[in-house]
C-alpha cells in the first residue's frame, strides 16, 4: 500500500471509492464539486501495486468568522471495504496532518466519530468555543492544532467551503 498525494489521474479512482463507501453520492458529488471549484487543499490517496484508489482523505478550506486563519476541514475519508482494518485511514490522516504542517497551516477540523479521531490528538471544538452551522453536532466537531497559535483569539463559527452547503 502506498499512501501520496493524490494526482490528476487518481480523480475517477476516487470517485468510484467514495461512491461505494458511502450510501448515498453525496460525497462523491462533494469532492467533484470542491474540485471543480478549486477548493480541494489536499487529497491523500492510499493506492495498491496496481495504482487502484483503496483509501481517500479530503482536505478543503474553512474560515472562521468569515477569516481565513490557514485552517482546514478534513471531510471526506473512506476506506475500501475490502482493506478495512489494516489502519489505513490511520495513515491518510497521519499523512494529511504531516503534508498540511508542512505547508504552514494552522488547524484542522472535522466532523466524526470523537472515539476515532481523539487517537490522533484531535479534541472538541467546543472547548475553544468553536463551533459549526449543524445544529446537535457538538461532540462529534473536533479541531487539531497544527500551530502553536491556532487557537489565539479564534472562537465563534467555523464555515466549510460552500460546497458542504449543498450536500449536507
Amino acid at each position: 500500500m502506498l499512501i501520496r498525494t493524490e494526482i490528476g489521474v487518481d480523480a475517477a479512482s476516487i470517485d468510484s471509492l467514495l461512491r461505494r463507501s458511502f450510501k448515498t453520492d453525496a460525497e462523491a458529488e462533494l469532492v467533484q464539486q470542491l474540485r471543480e471549484d478549486g477548493l480541494l487543499t489536499l487529497g491523500v490517496v492510499a493506492t495498491d501495486d496496481e495504482g487502484q484508489v483503496l483509501g481517500y482523505a479530503a482536505f478543503s478550506p474553512v474560515m472562521l468568522q468569515g477569516e481565513d486563519r490557514n485552517w482546514v476541514g478534513l471531510a471526506p475519508l473512506a476506506v475500501d471495504e475490502s482493506v478495512r482494518g489494516q489502519k489505513i485511514g490511520e495513515q491518510l490522516i497521519y499523512a494529511g496532518l504531516d503534508t498540511l504542517n508542512e505547508f504552514g497551516y494552522s488547524a484542522v477540523v472535522v466532523l466524526g466519530d470523537p472515539a476515532y479521531y481523539n487517537r490522533f490528538g484531535f479534541e472538541s471544538a467546543a472547548r475553544h468555543a468553536l463551533h459549526c452551522r449543524w445544529q446537535g453536532t457538538e461532540a462529534a466537531f473536533q479541531v487539531y492544532r497544527l500551530a502553536e497559535d491556532a487557537f489565539v483569539g479564534a472562537e465563534g463559527l467555523v464555515e466549510f467551503a460552500e460546497p458542504f452547503n449543498r450536500f449536507a
